[in-house]
Parts: C-alpha cells; sequence; structure tokens
C-alpha cells in the first residue's frame, strides 16, 4: 500500500526554566493509505504531540515529515494552514462547533474553505449527514439543542466534507457514554472500511479495537506495534490480541 506519512528522525522538545523535555524521540514511522492507526501509551508518552505534528498543527524540533510526498516541516503557518484545508479533517474529544450555528451551518462552513460552489457544498454536506447517520431533522438545531453524540457525528460530517487524504482523531469518544461511543466508532469504522485513511489516539481499548494497526508509545518512543487486520464486529480473537499486547507492553 502506498504511504501518505513518512517520518524521519522526528523530535519534539519543550524547554521549561531551562529543563529540556524529550517528548518525541527520533521517530522513523509509516503510514499508509486505508490505515486505521492506533496510537496509544501512558499519559505523556506523546501520543497527542505526534498526532498534532504529523497533521500540521505542531512544528516538531527536528526531524522530517513527509505528507502527501510533501516536506510539511518546510513550510509556514499559512502554508500549514492551506495544506490542512485540502488534506486533513480533524476530530477532537470536544466537538468545536460553534454554537451560533446550525449543524448544518457548521458543516458547510468547513465545505466553503476548500469550495465556492455553493450548490457543491450542500450537496456534499447533506451526503456527508446522512452518511453519519444524523436525522435530517437535526441539521438545523443549534449544537447545544442535541446530544453529545450527535455532535460527534455532525463534527465527522465537518471533517470529512471536503473528502480529506487523513483524519485525525483525538480521544473522539473520551465524552461519550458508551452508547453514543459506539455510534460515532462505528461512523468511522464505516468511513475506513470505504478507504478513508484514519490516525486516532485513545486510551480505551474497545475503541482501540477497530483500528488495523496499533501503535504503543512510551516517553517518546514506538515501543510496540501490533497488526490486527480489519476490524470485524464480535471478534473474541481481536480483543485478546490486543490485550495481550498492552500488557506486554505495561499497559
Amino acid at each position: 500500500m502506498n504511504n501518505i506519512i513518512e517520518t524521519k528522525k522526528l523530535c519534539k522538545t519543550y524547554s521549561t526554566g531551562g529543563v529540556q523535555q524529550h517528548v518525541l524521540r527520533n521517530i522513523d514511522l509509516e503510514i499508509r493509505k486505508g490505515d486505521f492507526t492506533i496510537l496509544m501509551g501512558p499519559s505523556g508518552a506523546g501520543k497527542s504531540t505526534l498526532l498534532y505534528a504529523l497533521s500540521g498543527m505542531d512544528k516538531p524540533t527536528l526531524g522530517e515529515i513527509r505528507f502527501c510526498d510533501e516536506d510539511i516541516t518546510k513550510k509556514n503557518s499559512d502554508q500549514l494552514a492551506l495544506f490542512r484545508r485540502k488534506h486533513c479533517g480533524f476530530v477532537f474529544q470536544q466537538t468545536y462547533l460553534v454554537d451560533s450555528m446550525s449543524v448544518m451551518d457548521n458543516v458547510l462552513s468547513a465545505g466553503f474553505l476548500a469550495d465556492n460552489d455553493r450548490k457543491s457544498v450542500i450537496t456534499k454536506a447533506r451526503e456527508v449527514l446522512k452518511s453519519v447517520d444524523l436525522d435530517e431533522e437535526l441539521w438545523d438545531k443549534f449544537p447545544t439543542q442535541i446530544s453529545g453524540g450527535e455532535a460527534q457525528r455532525a463534527g465527522i460530517a465537518r471533517a470529512l466534507i471536503n473528502k480529506p487524504d487523513m483524519v485525525f482523531a483525538d480521544e473522539p469518544t473520551g465524552a461519550l457514554n458508551s452508547k453514543t461511543g459506539k455510534d460515532v466508532l462505528d461512523a468511522l469504522t464505516r468511513f475506513n472500511k470505504d478507504g478513508q485513511s484514519i490516525i486516532m489516539v485513545t486510551h480505551d481499548i474497545v475503541s482501540a479495537r477497530r483500528g488495523n494497526r496499533i501503535l504503543y508509545l512510551k516517553d517518546g518512543e514506538i515501543a510496540g506495534e501490533l497488526d490486527l487486520g480489519r476490524y470485524v464486529s464480535g471478534d473474541k480473537e481481536r480483543h485478546t490480541a490486543l490485550r495481550d499486547f498492552l500488557g506486554g507492553m505495561g499497559w
């Protein structure tokens, strides 16, 4: 499979009070097109830092990141913003929907960043909202008028409207109960089966099972990797393999 992202000797260091904190340490990594990649590890391992570096939301201290065959470490902030608009979709634990805009308008606003054709963007917004199983009666409601799970699915629709090369998800089910969390994971899984590439940070083994590739970070390094194959609902061996792998990593 073709690689969407490749890193070489990726490092991220923060300086606090003259003390150097090495958050990422010489990470060499390849992310393949179509993979559902899971980043796991203890708090402070560098998971979110790696996610933000790969997406161009944060600059590494050293090293190279090639994303869609472009070295994004050489881009300035304006160039990175344009790059993310074209290639990236983002889903966070908090949806960051604009409360003063309807669900539909939140999705449309992302669409108009990449396409000035109003009719085309509206068509795409309707299609992507349907694809996340969000009832049409909710499209005109404000984010504060819908449930957390519904808002997260709206956030996924917003992330996908421009058909990004990669969706970056940071604990997307962290603030949801098990039922609504499953709905969100089901939506992400469907998109992945259709070819959407996803990188997701999670602490949750149930969420992690949805990935086909597990990367375990510890002390800023990739300490282990597990290939789970494509997700199949009810696969008990999958859960056992992941549990054993995480146990071996000290999780």
